[in-house]
């Protein structure tokens, strides 16, 4: 296992905020994430340089803010023009190209950093990612590109809410084929029950805070969900289209564990 490397915000003084996981992908599948709230944005650029140095493909940062967002691609982009600028006076073509700029993609929906772009689907199949209304969509999207980021095809299926739930159906086959679902809703949460009952593959809910005030914040669809009677359904927590998205991603590499 290789050495944590501790990591020193630019203008703090002196301290060490953080200790990058570099072997986390040899023993999980998939690199460090850098979990945005509550980190400021040198922080989370200063995470995603030591990463990225640390031999990571790319970088995921979640929930992370538009102001916070700008604010970390312009350290970002400033630090790549003085790297590049760095390598342009070594006379190696292998130093230019090592430090060929890394691009950073904000998905604002989503509260997405990405630090070096989408990889290619390597992926058994389809993970299918269901929501249940549009109030819905931002944890739904948080799931759908992290599964793209962590290497999966992706197919969304959104506002099929039970309260037209002839929407659902008419997208029945589609997720039958799929290798996982990820089903978002809030209010009562009753999506993930029904879906379950249509396919055969794994389901994985994620309540979300949408609704009125007898959803408690998403505990209400929480706790239909803990309870659901369909089989194959796993419960993550409220709003965490993350942790729904790795699950899923984990089932749909199962074939290529020790591949990746």
């Amino acid at each position: 296992m290789q050495k944590e490397q501790l990591v020193e915000c630019g203008d703090a003084a002196g301290f060490a905020f953080a200790r990058p996981d570099h072997d986390r992908a040899a023993r999980q599948g998939a690199g460090e994430v850098i979990y945005g709230e509550g980190k400021t944005a040198d922080q989370i650029a200063a995470i995603a340089a030591a990463l990225l140095e640390g031999g990571q493909d790319r970088v995921l940062a979640t929930r992370v803010d538009a102001e916070k967002a700008a604010a970390a691609t312009a350290l970002w982009e400033a630090r790549e023009r003085e790297r590049c600028a760095t390598a342009g006076e070594a006379s190696s073509l292998a130093a230019v190209l090592a430090a060929w700029p890394v691009a950073v993609t904000y998905y604002e929906t989503a509260r997405l950093l990405v630090f070096g772009g989408m990889p290619e689907p390597d992926g058994d199949g389809v993970v299918a990612v269901v929501c249940a209304g549009t109030s819905d969509g931002p944890v739904a999207e948080e799931a759908a590109l992290t599964a793209q980021f962590l290497g999966n095809e992706v197919e969304r299926f959104y506002d099929v809410g039970v309260a037209g739930i002839h929407r659902l159906l008419d997208v029945a086959d589609d997720l039958a084929r799929a290798r996982a679902v990820v089903a978002v809703a809030g209010m009562e949460g009753a999506l993930a029950s029904v879906v379950g009952g249509l396919v055969a593959c794994p389901v994985i809910a994620v309540p979300t805070s949408v609704g009125y005030g007898a959803s408690f914040g998403g505990v209400t669809a929480l706790l239909a969900m803990l309870n659901s009677c369909a089989s194959g359904v796993s419960v993550v927590n409220i709003d965490n289209g993350f942790g729904a998205a790795f699950q899923a991603s984990a089932i749909n590499h199962l074939n290529r564990r020790g591949e990746r």
